[in-house]
């Protein structure tokens, strides 16, 4: 099991920590959780109508929050991909969910609008409800919320996850109901230093998410910032995309989401850079490389600055000499695409702050982090 915390940074309050996690996969696991995230990706992003999810959880980080007084916990994604924070108050048979039940809390209140995302295997659907939702030891009282009761959209992998909702972290024009979203709750509440959050992502390491600043642990030199191009997703403008120095397509915006394990791009742009690197694709999902002669670099441009990412970087596991690349296609239709999904693979190099209040991303190299080596 991998460990991070959560670092909360507000006003004159106590530094509180709460524990984040990420399983530790095996090469065949791993294999399965990319084939699945891509599956997810499509059905968040909007790139698929017939898709069923698998494995993706188990490759995403997670940590608890609580709903209700007396607080009752949760363990959520933090996921800059999405805008409405859902639990469920009900559990999927064998799948031993930590469930919210509003009866047991005395600052619930009933709002009963129905909450429904579609995915291509069925619907994640519930009811919008008020409670005091908990991050930290920060209270925000009668947030609305759903509470889900239905989770087939998620199919087996929601019952085998780790987690019990979603925390989403993005803009309130893609919520869902068009709620508040839970940082802009929190902003809100005055009870934070600054409205900035920022991740540091351990790879065989420790790493937490502040919120209410930055860590000056967990980056060297400085930030370089750039504005955000949509209050939707955390996108930004695109300048470029290389593999070894020659560009590769002309997708022109990219979103950074903590809560997709992998880089991922139009499909023809992924295409391309796998014929070159000789990978092999495994039904159209994850691509496999030989670790020997697997010695490429990706480098993204944002704000006139570039970022680049090390073949020790892409490699998401290995096992002899096959390594499985963190990357994958996905056709996101207009208006929101065509776009480069920015992962965990690039947060991982790069310690990223969201700043909310001045509408643009910060990006510093992270201070360190064990990567793959091949």
């Amino acid at each position: 099991m991998r460990l991070s915390t959560v670092l909360f940074a507000c006003g004159a309050a106590e530094v509180q920590r709460v524990g984040l996690a990420r399983r530790e996969l095996d090469f065949e696991e791993m294999r399965k959780a990319v084939a699945g995230q891509n599956q997810e990706l499509h059905a968040k992003m909007g790139g698929s109508t017939d898709v069923v999810i698998s494995d993706y959880q188990n490759a995403q980080y997670y940590g608890d929050l609580t709903v209700g007084t007396p607080g009752q916990k949760e363990t959520v994604i933090y996921d800059t991909g999405s805008s409405n924070l859902w639990v469920p108050n009900k559990s999927p048979v064998l799948a031993f969910k930590k469930v919210y039940n509003h009866e047991k809390s005395s600052t619930y209140k009933a709002n009963g609008t129905e909450f429904k995302i579609m995915y291509g295997s069925g619907p994640v659907s519930g009811m919008f409800s008020q409670d005091t939702m908990t991050i930290g030891s920060v209270e925000v009282p009668e947030y609305t919320f759903a509470e889900v009761n239905d989770t087939s959209g998620l199919g087996l992998a929601y019952r085998a996850g780790k987690f019990d909702g979603i925390c989403g972290m993005a803009w309130d024009a893609i919520s869902v109901g068009g709620v508040k979203t839970p940082f802009h709750a929190l902003v809100d509440s005055q009870k934070l230093d600054v409205p900035v959050f920022a991740f540091y992502l351990g790879n065989n390491a420790p790493g937490e998410l502040v919120i209410g600043g930055v860590d000056s642990k967990h980056y060297t030199g400085d930030f370089s910032f750039v504005p955000l191009s949509s209050e939707t997703y955390w996108a930004v403008g695109l300048d470029g995309v290389k593999l070894d120095g020659s560009a590769i397509g002309s997708t022109k915006t990219a979103i950074v989401d903590s809560g997709t394990s992998l880089l991922a791009g139009p499909s023809a742009d992924v295409k391309a850079i796998a014929s070159k690197l000789g990978a092999k694709s495994v039904l159209g999902k994850e691509y496999i490389v030989d670790c020997d002669t697997f010695k490429s670099s990706m480098t993204f441009s944002l704000g006139g600055q570039e970022y680049t990412l090390d073949s020790k970087d892409l490699v998401l596991q290995a096992a002899g000499n096959q390594c499985i690349l963190g990357l994958t296609g996905i056709d996101v239709p207009a208006p929101a695409g065509p776009l480069w999904i920015l992962g965990d693979v690039f947060m991982r190099k790069y310690y990223v702050q969201f700043d909310w209040g001045q509408k643009r991303i910060g990006v510093a190299t992270a201070a360190s982090g064990m990567s793959v080596v091949v």
